[in-house]
């Protein structure tokens, strides 16, 4: 396989420059925030810059001023940032209130089936009962495997791991392999039953980054890196020429899209050289998709499930959004500790 060719001056100026302009958004304790704030997490362990975590943890310490609010799964994607905060600086309260926000997840979060959570959001305006939507993959389901690993809470990472599967159940089509956004289990149906870029990112890298902190002798390692292969076998052949994917992963009429591209992408590293001809693609088109002021462009606004293909298509995607600054810069960090090592 070819090897990855790339200007790691270049990619280390991109990351400060969307690291930066990230911070010049504002963000309450929700999931775009989660998101973007989990990039930056990541481009401090790519780069090692300090200035990335003082940032962080600035943003952190005041938003704890005012207490936790509520909390919710998809919300619980700021426990990630927690994790790293407590990693590097040692200060317990970070780790106690993601403690919290585990012990939410295990014990009060809605839930159906075999503990699958339910899809829930901030602000109670929006309820979807008995509803399974990807995106929980990363928010919820990741979540509990890092702090079950860093707790060495067996109860922790075995939650994490029912989202996995029971997502996989759920959610992945056994004839493309590609993930639905979502399942409701009253009327046992996909709803639109759209394969959309975004979400299939969420499930690849969330189960990208599962493999790593998973034993390869523990029964789960090989249901995930089997549902990954698959899904991935899959996407690599839906990428166009630019580099990116389709919004509607099927569907070639519907607009290019960068937060899916990214994360997508960022999931292929796990396959070693394997897919790098698919990566050096997304490098030049994700690039291109960063301004000089580190505005991730293309990238489509929060997306409910959609009643059908035209609305996805009709999400706009003008404006500068967290989870495409957050998940652009896992893709570079990805890209420059693979091209240290």
């Amino acid at each position: 396989m070819p090897q990855l060719v790339c200007d790691e001056k270049e990619v280390k100026q991109a990351i400060d420059r969307v690291v930066e302009r990230t911070f010049n958004m504002d963000f309450s304790w929700d999931w775009p925030g989660g998101v973007a704030f989990y990039g930056v997490t990541e481009a401090y362990e790519a780069t090692g810059e300090e200035k990335y975590l003082q940032m962080i943890k600035d943003w952190m310490d005041e938003e704890l001023e005012d207490g936790i609010p509520p909390l919710t799964v998809n919300a619980s994607s700021i426990g990630h940032i927690l994790i790293t905060l407590y990693q590097a600086t040692k200060e317990e309260r970070y780790l106690d209130i993601a403690t919290q926000m585990a012990d939410f997840l295990l014990h009060d979060a809605e839930r159906f089936d075999d503990d699958v959570l339910q899809h829930t959001v901030n602000g109670g305006k929006y309820h979807f009962p008995e509803q399974a939507w990807v995106d929980t993959m990363f928010m919820a389901g990741y979540f509990l495997l890092r702090m079950g690993k860093l707790c060495e809470r067996d109860d922790y990472f075995d939650m994490g791991l029912k989202q996995y599967h029971g997502h996989e159940n759920f959610l992945q089509d056994d004839m493309t392999h590609l993930y639905y956004h979502g399942w409701d289990n009253i009327n046992q149906n996909h709803m639109s039953g759209i394969f959309w870029g975004r979400g299939n990112a969420w499930a690849a890298i969330t189960m990208a980054r599962a493999l790593e902190l998973i034993e390869v002798q523990h029964p789960s390692y090989m249901v995930i890196d089997c549902s990954l292969r698959d899904q991935q076998s899959a996407l690599v052949r839906l990428q166009h020429e630019s580099g990116l994917w389709h919004t509607v992963l099927k569907d070639p009429s519907s607009y290019l899209e960068t937060s899916g591209t990214a994360g997508i992408a960022a999931s292929l590293f796990v396959r070693g050289k394997l897919y790098n001809k698919y990566i050096q693609r997304a490098i030049e088109g994700l690039l291109a998709q960063v301004r000089e002021d580190g505005s991730v462009m293309r990238v489509s606004a929060g997306t409910a499930v959609m009643n059908d293909a035209q609305g996805y298509k009709d999400v706009p995607y003008k404006r500068v959004q967290g989870w495409g600054q957050g998940l652009m810069l896992v893709f570079l960090s990805s890209l420059l500790q693979t091209r240290l090592v």
